[in-house]
């Protein structure tokens, strides 16, 4: 059974046009990926380590704070 197509595409095109007008350069042809699948990973991790935070400080949920104080630890990790 062959997979369907999802509804929800990721556009590519989006983020080629995004990172071109930011950086002033163009990209190689399957650098967009891996700026997506970067951009996905800091995300999983900035949640959870925020759910680390929420729960040392006694919440059921990720509240905003939580994603504030866990932000920079995150950005310190993907900038190294």
């Amino acid at each position: 059974m062959a997979a369907s197509k999802s509804t929800n595409q990721y556009p590519r095109n989006v983020l080629r046009r995004i990172v071109k007008a930011h950086s002033g350069c163009n990209i190689s042809k399957n650098a967009d990926v891996l700026i997506y699948l970067d951009y996905a990973l800091f995300l999983e991790q900035l949640v959870k380590e925020a759910g680390i935070d929420a729960k040392a400080s006694g919440e059921k949920q990720i509240t905003a704070r939580n994603v504030k104080k866990a932000k920079d630890t995150v950005l310190k990790k993907f900038r190294a």
